[in-house]
């Protein structure tokens, strides 16, 4: 492990004014949203819609990385330029996702644990061929009755740090992403409760491992209520709850942390984003890892075949979440 190179590289990742767009869905997550736009989901509909996403004018003042899918790493743009190269000639890093998705957790109803270790370190290494610089991936964690459980919990922390741990081996930033989900109707205080449990677990496997701290991006959940509650909380208590779970519960020394939207809507995610930065006090650069919250608008008019607008709406929302990452935004 050289940790000089994962320090550069997510200093590179976390740099002023600038986030990551999340494009690492799968065929089966991107035929859903295509098939809501009207948009069959092709392969080839797939490539176009992702060249437009790494070919848009301008992006490169907002975005420092992309994380990609293993299809989407192998696939080049109409010129016949890879797409790593694409982002990587604007001077955007190329990052892919690297696990094998959620399954179902022997003996524990409704929870699920991260697959995708077997066979990771050849696969890192295929990755760094195609240039990639940091890697990603995805736990969830579920709040509902009598969940999560501490099994739950620690098996999806010791899954994380075991592939931060090949990440680094292979000289590749890991960002991990211990997702507690939007889904239910649980209170705020309860998902600062699973969401402050989840990180200590996260982080005490990353020590076992040796993992360094130094050479780790945190993408976190926003501590939120749930969906389905009736509970209702303003950007600015959200904001104070997340930054206050994290100053608890995640090591100062840390590279930095980002954000993922799970499921909220494009201003609610940018809205909470801009209220964290107000809130202050955080050892960390807090920004953003967004996937629909940037996507959404784009791909609605792309679907529409308006790719003048589609353009239109994807730079507004990486410049709103620019601003967002520094504390200012305004909703006006």
């Amino acid at each position: 492990m050289d940790l000089a190179i994962l320090k550069q590289t997510a200093a590179a990742l976390l740099a002023r004014n600038k986030g990551i767009l999340a494009a690492d869905e799968s065929a089966k997550t991107c035929a859903k949203r295509f098939e809501a736009a009207g948009m069959p989901c092709t392969k080839e509909n797939r490539r176009l819609y992702r060249q437009l996403l790494f070919t848009t004018p301008q992006i490169e003042k907002y975005l420092s990385g992309v994380i990609l899918f293993d299809e989407t790493i192998r696939q080049k743009s109409d010129e016949g330029i890879s797409f790593p190269q694409v982002l990587s000639r604007r001077g955007i890093i190329p990052g892919i996702k690297v696990d094998a998705g959620a399954k179902d957790l022997a003996l524990h109803q409704e929870e699920k644990v991260t697959e995708g270790l077997d066979g990771l370190r050849e696969r890192l290494a295929e990755y760094k061929t195609f240039g990639t610089k940091f890697a990603k991936w995805r736990a969830v964690i579920t709040i509902g009755q009598n969940i999560p459980t501490n099994a739950c919990i620690h098996a999806n922390a010791h899954a994380l740090a075991r592939y931060a741990a090949l990440c680094q081996e292979a000289d590749i930033l890991p960002i991990v992403e211990p997702e507690v989900l939007i889904d239910g109707d649980h209170s705020i205080e309860r998902s600062y409760e699973v969401t402050r449990a989840t990180l200590e677990a996260t982080f005490s496997e990353l020590a076992k491992q040796d993992v360094a701290y130094e050479g780790v991006i945190l993408k976190s959940s926003m501590v939120l209520p749930g969906k389905n509650s009736n509970q209702r909380k303003t950007s600015e208590e959200i904001g104070e709850a997340t930054v206050k779970c994290l100053k608890e519960s995640v090591p100062e020394n840390i590279a930095g942390v980002m954000f993922l939207s799970g499921g909220q809507t494009d201003e609610q995610a940018t809205a909470n984003l801009n209220a964290i930065n107000k809130a202050g006090g955080a050892p960390w650069r807090l920004t953003f890892s967004f996937s629909r919250a940037i996507q959404n608008p784009a791909l609605k008019f792309w679907a529409q075949k308006n790719e003048e607008l589609a353009r239109k709406a994807y730079v507004f929302r990486v410049r709103t979440n620019s601003l967002a990452s520094e504390g200012k935004y305004d909703e006006s």
